[in-house]
């Protein structure tokens, strides 16, 4: 089953129950998947990498903006921020756990030969390739900077 026939399945379960938080959720993600597939032209669908990308930049940007409500004390908006990308976390794959990631960080680092924060571009690049969509660029670059570092 694709992103798409997901989004929309969750959908009708969310109008039933009344959820509004869920509805609210899932009618981004659909908006967000049609945009992007008539922005690239109607013959090419998304591939799989590009709705995992897609979905974790509407996560990125609830978690954003919950912050900065934070930070300016409107805790009532941003609970709603962090429901929904809660809910939208739900149609990414399995996340690592830090661990794992420093895993492949050293491997990588051991493979490219990197010595230095010079080299850090080209860990961060393969890295990320090879993580797509299974961990935060924010905690690899963490990570691979703690590496690179010592």
């Amino acid at each position: 089953m694709g992103l798409q026939d997901q989004v929309m399945s969750e959908m009708k379960a969310a109008m039933k129950a009344k959820d509004t938080v869920s509805l609210e959720a899932l009618r981004a993600i659909k908006s967000a998947l049609l945009l992007a597939s008539t922005e690239k032209g109607a013959s090419d669908g998304l591939s799989e990498a590009d709705e995992i990308k897609l979905v974790q930049k509407l996560v990125k940007q609830r978690k954003d903006s919950a912050t900065i409500f934070k930070e300016q004390g409107r805790d009532d908006l941003a609970e709603p921020e962090l429901a929904q990308a809660a809910i939208i976390e739900k149609f990414l794959p399995e996340q690592l756990t830090e661990e794992e990631i420093e895993k492949v960080v050293v491997q990588t680092i051991d493979a490219v030969g990197a010595t230095g924060m010079q080299d850090m571009g080209k860990v961060m690049g393969m890295v990320s390739k090879e993580l797509a969509g299974q961990a935060d660029g924010k905690t690899i670059s963490t990570i691979v900077k703690t590496k690179l570092s010592s």
